[in-house]
């Protein structure tokens, strides 16, 4: 963790620590969290500790050792996520086998749920992780009568623990105001290397039909109705309305959303699908602004992404991304309202030096959220909670 001075501290050791770590969604699966979950448990390794992963089966997974996989099935109503449910005896025979000393379930079902069993069976230290935000997944799904019930579960699962890991400051508040106890932040970090400015394509732009005089507006992650992606589609045609011809909008990722917007596809609309490694890095910086009209997310990690390749985000108000955007690095339309996110796209359509402005502040604050500082955080109360091993 960087200190105050010229100095830089080593980063944590974790010699000693076992993570055992479950989850249902997990690579190769492309989502924010199992992203996050694949670096945690890489930087584990590198630090010298030992992490063994359980998860879901995938037919795309090409995992070598440390990794165990349970027979899964795809959930009906969204066949890209995996669910499974182990058998107790084998998660508690593999554990025992594995001799954890500490346990970290990051989903509340399935491979998650049976973390949390095997671990207060064998009375090894428990902590987990949150998300996704429940509540706002209930009342975008109109589930509302489910959520006094669903809180009561969420609660009692992660207060099993010795502490829940929660991505922003903005969704500890609100599951505390739910009961929740013992939570922390486990906040995000952003490769640099990786997402930077320096991987803006003209290429790339003019495939789209992009000039110098063109906004290009992009979207990246999981095209799924719960992202908002109607409220971009409907602000994106009264952009069209009222500034014809003037933007490109740039869609990264698939998922069971892909039909709709292909079946509402608007002009300048250009769908690039799943994308890794370099082409990744080069959609995220040849965009001018990233639109994230989500309410439901707890974090946003592209928004991070998108801010350290210089795109600003015009994000939803609501608490993760507001405390996200709060230094600058973009701005806030109402949630769920079209008109207030094309009223934000016309304005920066008419006046492109406040995009370059944004830029620049969005790059600054990105270059301070090092990974290294979020890992040495969260490293750090492992160790102070974990179960020194016995081998």
């Amino acid at each position: 963790m960087a200190s105050s001075g010229s100095t830089t501290l080593a980063p944590v050791s974790v010699e000693g620590l076992r993570l055992a770590l479950f989850t249902d969604t997990y690579a190769p699966q492309v989502n924010g969290v199992a992203r996050t979950l694949e670096r945690l448990a890489a930087v584990i390794e590198a630090r010298g500790g030992s992490v063994r992963v359980f998860t879901t089966q995938d037919p795309e997974a090409t995992d070598a050792t440390g990794t165990e996989r349970f027979p899964s099935r795809p959930f009906w109503a969204y066949p890209q996520l995996r669910l499974a449910w182990p058998r107790r005896q084998r998660v508690r025979a593999a554990l025992e086998a594995y001799a954890p000393t500490l346990v970290h379930s990051a989903t509340e079902f399935g491979v998650g749920l049976a973390g949390r069993r095997a671990a207060r069976d064998l009375g090894i230290p428990f902590v987990s992780s949150y998300h996704t935000s429940f509540v706002a997944y209930a009342d975008h799904y109109g589930l509302g009568l489910l959520a006094r019930p669903g809180w009561h579960f969420m609660r009692w699962f992660h207060n099993g623990g010795l502490r829940t890991y929660c991505p922003t400051q903005a969704i500890v508040d609100e599951v505390n105001a739910r009961g929740f106890e013992r939570t922390a932040v486990w906040s995000r970090g952003v490769d640099g290397a990786r997402f930077s400015p320096v991987y803006r394509s003209a290429s790339l732009r003019e495939q789209l039909g992009a000039t110098d005089e063109t906004l290009v507006l992009s979207y990246v992650g999981r095209l799924a109705a719960e992202k908002g992606l109607n409220v971009a589609l409907d602000a994106l045609a009264l952009v069209e309305q009222a500034r014809p011809g003037q933007v490109r909008f740039l869609v990264v990722g698939d998922g069971p959303f892909e039909g709709e917007l292909r079946a509402r596809a608007l002009p300048g609309m250009v769908l690039l699908g799943k994308l890794h490694g370099a082409a990744l890095s080069e959609a995220f910086a040849s965009g001018d602004v990233l639109l994230f009209p989500s309410t439901t997310d707890t974090f946003g990690n592209v928004m991070l992404e998108a801010m350290a390749s210089g795109v600003p985000v015009i994000g939803a108000d609501v608490g993760p991304t507001r405390e996200q955007l709060q230094s600058g690095g973009g701005w806030l339309a109402a949630p769920g309202d079209p008109a207030a996110f094309a009223s934000a796209i016309i304005a920066l359509v008419d006046d492109r030096s406040r995009v370059r402005e944004a830029a620049a502040r969005a790059t600054a604050i990105a270059a301070a959220k090092t990974w290294d500082v979020v890992w040495d955080t969260l490293l750090a109360d492992y160790l102070r909670l974990h179960r020194p091993s016995l081998r």
